[in-house]
């Protein structure tokens, strides 16, 4: 199949326009990307290191949402049994095998994706809210397990006391900021895979099938192959995430499976803007932050705040904050290039 040819599957009118894997970095990309990277690096160094490791953890969560939700159309309510089986799998590796945590978080990535293996052969043969509620189902069933398999995942008490190994050294246990800066390099290379994938061929033929399944099949595309191949990349992302989360903390437990963090993920998602990569982050530092503001106030109603947040920038911003901010970019840049042309 030509390029040309997968250039006209469908029509791409939905929220993921905003990243054609076609388009060239605008100035105001290359100005957006590099003021990013300058606000990672700074991050710990404007608030505290352990709340930039949380913004930074639960935004590659939300990418791994977002590759599935924006550019496959496939909505997960399960995504945190990656999350989860990850932070177990690195737990144990660190405290039982003594393996440093870059080998833990990689294995844990990788029990991650082969977990997602089933279960995306079963969920993407099913779309909308079934697919939603056999992922859910699948997140459900580990939940379980953990719980009853105490001798192993500790059970209601969770894994605890997971150190931040690294051949012997105890550096990154001395101080947060410096584990930041050990983990950043794994959850940056996350996004850069999420960037990669929808911007190469895969990801043209991925939004196809989202827009027009049956135009796509009829190309002679394995629209379920694809979907599953989605699924265990977007898996794995979750699982680099959610290592790097549980080593942050030195703790996993049973909340870390539940549907709840499946849903705060979605959430965050859909604050950033659904169809954009770069919103997960964005939507993450809003959700942390604000969370970690409430909580130090002592404020017992975190969810009703949080809620009516949320459903504040969904009525204002329809496409999410990075969304819009991205549709407002182009548009600016547009009025400039007509202001150009006719002076």
């Amino acid at each position: 199949m030509s390029q040309h040819q997968l250039t006209d599957v469908a029509p791409l009118e939905t929220a993921a326009v905003l990243d054609l894997p076609d388009r060239r970095p605008s100035p105001w990309g290359r100005a957006g990307l590099g003021v990013g990277l300058v606000l990672v690096l700074a991050l710990p160094w404007l608030i505290y290191p352990p709340v930039a490791t949380d913004i930074m953890a639960w935004g590659l969560f939300a990418v791994s949402v977002d590759l599935l939700l924006g550019y496959g159309g496939l909505l997960s309510f399960g995504h945190a049994a990656f999350w989860g089986a990850s932070a177990y799998t690195t737990g144990l590796i660190v405290t039982r095998a003594g393996l440093p945590f870059p080998v833990a978080v990689l294995g844990g990535a990788l029990v991650a994706m082969l977990i997602a293996v089933p279960t995306g052969w079963l969920a993407v043969r099913r779309s909308g809210i079934y697919f939603a509620m056999v992922t859910l189902a699948y997140a459900q069933m580990l939940f379980f397990i953990a719980n009853q398999a105490r001798s192993l995942t500790g059970g209601e008490n969770g894994l605890q006391g997971i150190p931040k190994s690294f051949f012997g050294s105890t550096l990154l246990e001395s101080d947060p900021l410096y584990f930041y800066y050990a983990g950043l390099p794994f959850l940056l290379l996350g996004i850069w895979v999420a960037r990669r994938t929808v911007r190469s061929p895969f990801g043209r033929v991925l939004m196809a099938i989202r827009d027009n399944p049956d135009r796509a099949r009829s190309l002679g595309y394995d629209i379920e192959k694809y979907k599953v191949m989605a699924f265990v990349i977007s898996a794995g992302l979750a699982g680099l995430a959610g290592g790097i989360f549980a080593l942050s903390h030195g703790f996993v437990s049973l909340q870390d499976l539940a549907w709840t963090t499946s849903g705060k993920a979605v959430l965050i998602t859909v604050l950033g803007g659904i169809g954009t990569i770069w919103g997960g982050p964005i939507g993450a530092a809003v959700v942390v932050m604000l969370e970690d503001w409430l909580s130090s106030t002592g404020f017992e109603g975190i969810g009703i705040i949080t809620g009516t947040i949320f459903v504040a920038i969904v009525l204002l911003f329809r496409r999410g904050l990075w969304g819009t901010a991205v549709v407002a970019a182009h548009a600016a840049t547009a009025r400039l290039a007509n202001r150009g042309r006719d002076a």
